[in-house]
């Protein structure tokens, strides 16, 4: 198995400003990006999109965020209904549309999934495909989420 590159993992970190500028007109910025140990260090909020990645790659791509920037971003979107079903769609939706874009540039050798969500962390965090998953902190408006990417190609 091959890593990935840094310059790959750039993919995710446009992907997540595109994706908040295309939806609210206010990009994200990532604040840090780091390789976590394992398990240990990977940040997970309130709610967790998950996709399984197959074909010429396998991992995950995980997105987690608080529910306080999803109840603002589902009201920027004009949605006001707020319940765990609604947030649920959003993290899957937001992880979906990430990793959508990542496979614009990586090719159709890159399969995903269709989206998981779950509240708190999905239980593959406990067992990463990487040693060093990467993850990349960002914020929108004054909210805190994280893209996780454990993904490696075959």
């Amino acid at each position: 198995m091959a890593d990935i590159t840094e310059q790959e993992i750039c993919v995710f970190a446009e992907a997540v400003g595109h994706y908040f500028n295309q939806m609210t007109g206010e990009q994200a910025k990532i604040e840090t990006s780091f390789l976590a140990e394992g398990r240990t260090g990977l940040p997970a909020y309130d709610f967790t999109g998950q996709i399984t990645v197959g074909g010429q790659y396998q991992g995950y791509i995980y997105f987690s965020a608080p529910r306080i920037m999803l109840t603002r971003l589902l009201l920027e979107m004009k949605e006001l209904q707020q319940t765990d079903a609604q947030w649920l769609d959003a993290v899957g939706e937001i992880a979906n549309t990430l990793s959508g874009n990542a496979r614009k540039h990586f090719g159709e050798t890159m399969e995903i999934s269709t989206p998981m969500a779950v509240r708190g962390a999905p239980k593959q965090f406990a067992a990463p495909v990487r040693k060093r998953p990467y993850v990349i902190l960002f914020k929108w408006k004054n909210y805190d989420a994280a893209v996780i990417v454990d993904i490696v190609r075959n």
